[in-house]
C-alpha cells in the first residue's frame, strides 16, 4: 500500500513523518472544503453574499523522489530509491448561495526499487538452462533484465538477486488512482457550516472507500470557531507477498517444485544444501498469510480556534483514530536472529550481504512482518499566526502524538510568508520531526521467532527529520490572463528538501494553477 508526501496533502500524521510516500506508502485523499475561506463570509442587511462566488478549478502535479539504505521490503537493509509523478485536478462549485461541491480527481505513478524486490529475482545472461524461478515465478525470461553489470558476478550464471538492486519484477511500478467528493452548506447568517465527503482509492495491493462529515460553529462576530468532524475509512487488501514465502506455500512446503525447481538454496557459508533434509530453508514454524484483508480506520477530530487580536489567531485540535484489521505490511520481510541463515544466487558475495557491493545474492526470509490488529492513536496540537505587517506573517505549528504501540512524535513547523510585492510572496519554511521506535521494531536479522509481533521497517524506528522549504506564490488579483472561460487567479509553486538521520533523503516540487470561471 503505498504512502504519499506529506507535502502533498495536510492530513493526519498517525506512525510515521514521510514527505512520501513510504512508501508507507496508505492511503488516499480525503477532501475537506476551506470551511475558514467560508467562515469569513458575512451577511448583511437584505444581501447575502455568496459563499463561493464562481467556479474555481486548481490543477495541481508534483514530483518526488527519495534515497536511503532500510528498505522494509527486504528486511530492513537495501535501496529505498523511489520517484513519484502525481497530477491532480480539483473542481470547487457554488451550487447556489450557500452550497459548494468539490470534486479531487488525482493519480499518483510511482517507481520503486524497494517495491521491485518483492520478488527480487532475475537471471544472469547464462542462467539458460534454469527452471522453476526463470519458468514460472516471473523472474525474468532468460536474458539479462537486470540492472547491474553480469562481468562483475565472478563467472556465476543462475537465480540471483540483491536487496541493493532494483529488480524487473511487475511490483516495481505502479498507479494509485484517487476520486473524492464534498459537500459544504452554509447557514444563512455564516455562523455555521456542516460537510459531508465520500472518497475512493485504489492501487494494485488495495481498494479504500471512506466517508465522513462534520460541522463548524462560529461565535463570538466570528472570532471563534469550533468544529467537530468524523471520518472512517474501509480498506481491504489485496495482498502481494515476498515471492519466496507465497511460493513456498503454492509448492505445498516441496522446496523441489514450482518456484524453487532447479534453484539452489545455500547456507551461509555458501554450501548448497539438500532440500530434501532440515538443514535448509523453510519459513518460520506456523507461517501462513493474511487471514483478515480488511483493515478499518475511524477518526474523531475536533478543533477550537480563537482570534487574539486583529493580528494573531491560535488554534487547537485534537484527533482520536481507531484502527482494526490487518494492521501490518504483506509485503514486508523479517529475519530472525536465532534462524539460520539461507540464500539464493552467488555464494561470493553473502560475505558482503548487508553492503551494497552485494549485487548477486539474497537471503530467503524467515516471516513478513506482523503486528497487532487494533492501535489506537492521540494526536494533539496548535497553529499560531501572527502578523506584523503588510510585509511579513509568521506561522507555528506544533504537535504531539502518541498511541498504544509505543510510539511518541513530536513535529514543529514554522513559515514565513514574505509579501514582495502586490502579486508575489516568498514562503520558506522548516520542519522539525522526531519519534522514538514502536514495541515492536527491530533492525535487519536482529528479531527472535519467538516474540509475537515483529517489523524492520525503519518508518517505525527512532529517528530526527529535518525539511526545509521555499515556495514562491504568484497572486493576479484581476486574473487578467484568461483561458477561455477561466481567469487565472493565482500559481503556487513550492520546493521541499528532506534528510533524516537514518540516511533517508528526499526532494519534493509541487506546482499548482487556480483559474476562477468567469
Amino acid at each position: 500500500m503505498k504512502g504519499h508526501p506529506e507535502e502533498m496533502v495536510e492530513k493526519l500524521e498517525v506512525a510515521v513523518d514521510v514527505i512520501e510516500p513510504k512508501r508507507q506508502r496508505i492511503i488516499w485523499i480525503l477532501l475537506l472544503c476551506p470551511l475558514m475561506g467560508m467562515a469569513q463570509q458575512t451577511n448583511t442587511e437584505g444581501y447575502k453574499k455568496r459563499v463561493l462566488e464562481s467556479t474555481e478549478v486548481d490543477i495541481l502535479s508534483s514530483y518526488y523522489e527519495q534515497t536511503g539504505n532500510n528498505a522494509s521490503v527486504t528486511g530492513g537493509i537495501g535501496t529505498e530509491q523511489l520517484t513519484d509523478v502525481a497530477p491532480s485536478i480539483v473542481v470547487s462549485i457554488p451550487l447556489n448561495d450557500d452550497d459548494v461541491l468539490t470534486v479531487d480527481v488525482g493519480i499518483s505513478t510511482y517507481t520503486s526499487a524497494s517495491s521491485s524486490n518483492l520478488n527480487p529475482f532475475d537471471l544472469t545472461k547464462t542462467g539458460s538452462g534454469i527452471s522453476g524461478a526463470s519458468g514460472n515465478a516471473g523472474v525474468g525470461g532468460g536474458g539479462d533484465d537486470d540492472e547491474f553489470d553480469d562481468d562483475n558476478n565472478g563467472g556465476y550464471s543462475g537465480v540471483i538477486g540483491s536487496p541493493w538492486v532494483a529488480s524487473s519484477g511487475a511490483s516495481r511500478q505502479d498507479t494509485w488512482g484517487s476520486v473524492s467528493v464534498a459537500y459544504a452548506h452554509s447557514s444563512d447568517d455564516r455562523n455555521q457550516i456542516w460537510n459531508a465527503n465520500a472518497s475512493f482509492a485504489s492501487e494494485y495491493d488495495y481498494v479504500s472507500v471512506g466517508f465522513g462529515g462534520g460541522i463548524t460553529k462560529l461565535f463570538n462576530e466570528k472570532n471563534t470557531e469550533v468544529s467537530i468532524k468524523g471520518s472512517v475509512f474501509l480498506d481491504t487488501w489485496l495482498p502481494r507477498y515476498p515471492t519466496e514465502l507465497d511460493s513456498y506455500l503454492e509448492a505445498g512446503g516441496n522446496l523441489n517444485s514450482g518456484f524453487f525447481a532447479g534453484v539452489d538454496i545455500l547456507n551461509r557459508n555458501g554450501l548448497v544444501t539438500n532440500k530434501n533434509g532440515t538443514a535448509t530453508w523453510r519459513p518460520v514454524d506456523g507461517f501462513s498469510l493474511i487471514s483478515d484483508k480488511k483493515r478499518n480506520s475511524f477518526a474523531l477530530s475536533a478543533s477550537f480556534s480563537q482570534i487574539l487580536g486583529k493580528n494573531t489567531q491560535i488554534s487547537i485540535f485534537a484527533d482520536v483514530v481507531s484502527q482494526q484489521g490487518w494492521l501490518a505490511n504483506p509485503m514486508q520481510r523479517v529475519y530472525f536472529a536465532d534462524v539460520p541463515n539461507y540464500f539464493i544466487g552467488n555464494p561470493a558475495n553473502i560475505p558482503n550481504y548487508t553492503s551494497s557491493e552485494n549485487t548477486d545474492v539474497f537471503m530467503l526470509a524467515d516471516d513478513m512482518e506482523r503486528l497487532p490488529d487494533t492501535r489506537l492513536k492521540f494526536p494533539i496540537g496548535l497553529r499560531l499566526n501572527h502578523y506584523f505587517n503588510e510585509i511579513l506573517t509568521v506561522r507555528t505549528y506544533y504537535r504531539y502524538y502518541f498511541d498504544d504501540w509505543g510510539l511518541q512524535a513530536h513535529t514543529a513547523n514554522i513559515e514565513l510568508p514574505i509579501k514582495v510585492s502586490q502579486n508575489f510572496t516568498l514562503y520558506p519554511s522548516y520542519r522539525y520531526y522526531t519519534q522514538n521506535q514502536i514495541d515492536y521494531f527491530a533492525p535487519f536479522d536482529t528479531h527472535l521467532s519467538t516474540e509475537e509481533y515483529y517489523t524492520s521497517d525503519f518508518d517505525l524506528s527512532a529517528y530526527d527529520a529535518h525539511q526545509f522549504g521555499f515556495g514562491v506564490t504568484y497572486t493576479d488579483i484581476f486574473t487578467k490572463f484568461r483561458t477561455w472561460r477561466f481567469g487565472l487567479k493565482s500559481i503556487d509553486l513550492k520546493y521541499n528538501n528532506y534528510h533524516r538521520n537514518t540516511g533517508l533523503k528526499a526532494n519534493y516540487l509541487g506546482v499548482g494553477f487556480k483559474f476562477v470561471m468567469d
